[in-house]
Parts: C-alpha cells; sequence; structure tokens
C-alpha cells in the first residue's frame, strides 16, 4: 500500500474531510483516556492517527464508555471507523478487517471455589460475571450451552458484581484479571483462555471501498512491525500482535 489514496476512498471514509474514530474507553489496554479535553493515547489512537495520517485528513476522536455504545452508533453517522473487537453478533451493521492485536480472556475464580480448569466453568448451576456487550460477552453468549451470564456496566462492575452477588466466576481480559487476581489472596486464573479477543478497525457495512482499504492497512501495519512498534512504546503487557493473513 502507497500514501495514494482514490479520492472514492477517502470520500467514503472521511465524507466530513475529518475522519472521525470511535474509541472505546473501556479498553484500557488500547487507550489511555486522557483528559476531558485532551487527546487520548494509546495504540488504538495511534492507529487512528497514522490512518488519518495516511488519508491527509485530520483525526477526530469520539469516545465512548464501551463497546457496546459503539458499537450501537455504527447507523448514526457519528464514527467513520471505530477501533473495537470484531465479533459476528456485529457484522450486520459493521464491516470488520481482520484483528491487529489480540488479547486473550479468561476466568478469575476465588480460593474456595472447586473449579480448576476453563471446561469446567460450562455446567449447570455456574454463574460467571461479565461486563455488559464486552467482546468476550459476545463470545460467551454464543458459546455457553449450561453456565449463566450475569451482567454488569464495565470491567468494574462485572468485577463488583461478583464480590457482592458472590458468583462464581468473574469473566474477562486476563491483564485486568491479573489486577484483580492480586486483591483477593489464593485465587486463581483458570489456565488457558475462553477466547482471544481480536481488536479490529470497522466502518458502517454500507462502505464497501472504505471496508477494502481498511483491510490492505491493517494488513500492512502488521507486516511492517508498526504495531509491533506500538506495544512497545506504549510498554502494554497482555497484548499480541495479530497473525498477518497475507
Amino acid at each position: 500500500m502507497t500514501n495514494a489514496v482514490s479520492s472514492a476512498v477517502r470520500t467514503e471514509l472521511a465524507p466530513s474531510g475529518t475522519l472521525n474514530v470511535g474509541l472505546n474507553l473501556s479498553n484500557f489496554l488500547l487507550v489511555n483516556k486522557g483528559s476531558d479535553t485532551g487527546e487520548p493515547a494509546g495504540i488504538a489512537p495511534d492507529i487512528g492517527r497514522e490512518l488519518a495520517r495516511r488519508l491527509d485528513v485530520p483525526p477526530q476522536f469520539v469516545r465512548y464508555p464501551s463497546p457496546g455504545d459503539l458499537a450501537a452508533a455504527a447507523s448514526s453517522g457519528a464514527w467513520d471507523v471505530g477501533l473495537i473487537g470484531a465479533d459476528p453478533l456485529r457484522a450486520s451493521e459493521i464491516a470488520f478487517t481482520s484483528a491487529y492485536v489480540e488479547i486473550e480472556a479468561t476466568y478469575l475464580v476465588l480460593a474456595d471455589s472447586p473449579l480448576r480448569t476453563i471446561d469446567d466453568v460450562d455446567r449447570p448451576g455456574v454463574r460467571i460475571a461479565v461486563a455488559d456487550k464486552a467482546a468476550y460477552d459476545m463470545y460467551l453468549r454464543r458459546t455457553l450451552k449450561h453456565a449463566t451470564l450475569h451482567r454488569a456496566a464495565g470491567l468494574e462492575g462485572s468485577y463488583q458484581l461478583f464480590l457482592n452477588e458472590k458468583l462464581d466466576v468473574l469473566a474477562g481480559l486476563k491483564p485486568r484479571l491479573i489486577l484483580d487476581q492480586q486483591k483477593h489472596p489464593g485465587s486463581r486464573l483458570l489456565e488457558g483462555r475462553f477466547t482471544a479477543i481480536q481488536q479490529a478497525i470497522g466502518t458502517p457495512i454500507n462502505r464497501k471501498l472504505a471496508a477494502a482499504y481498511l483491510r490492505d492497512f491493517v494488513q500492512e501495519v502488521i507486516r511492517t512491525g508498526f504495531v509491533a512498534g506500538l506495544i512497545a512504546r506504549h510498554k502494554v503487557q497482555g497484548v499480541t500482535v495479530a497473525p498477518s493473513s497475507s
């Protein structure tokens, strides 16, 4: 890919002349919120800035408190590209690229839990606390057969629900669960993962030229080491570069 972008692609990606970049502020691994008036920092904002640079338009960040809020605004025109976990349940309104980074998701249990492995969790009577509409919530909705999901707003909300309701399991991104584990001596992360969240770039489903350009863009920033450089620069643990599909 070169920096030359056709006018048709630029018009689809930034019809206002500004690239409106939707950010999920609850993903602390990829976005540092910054001040209310300041510019956000982190891997996801820097991906948005690089895309805007290639389009030769200024970026404007549109902040959302959760991935569900970002996804719900897909048809509103509020954002042109959204940096969000790719999920089939969102694909009717959002055209996703392949992932640029992956984040492992697993379970936390307290010291007295009889659950020992990932496979132990999906059993009748097991109650799982989860952040509502997080990408791993969407995955568990599709895949669980017996355990029940109990949702709260955001990562901290699901953590508090887990404790206050004495639920059996807390589902979450591994880096955050490691922090929660440190607050509870004897608590355990179940070994392995139930999924790896595919952090991707989305654009409204009707923007076909934009979607094709974004797919190529993601493969190039993986292949050239740009994404790996961002992970190193921001010193983020628990995030890995997604495999290139080309």
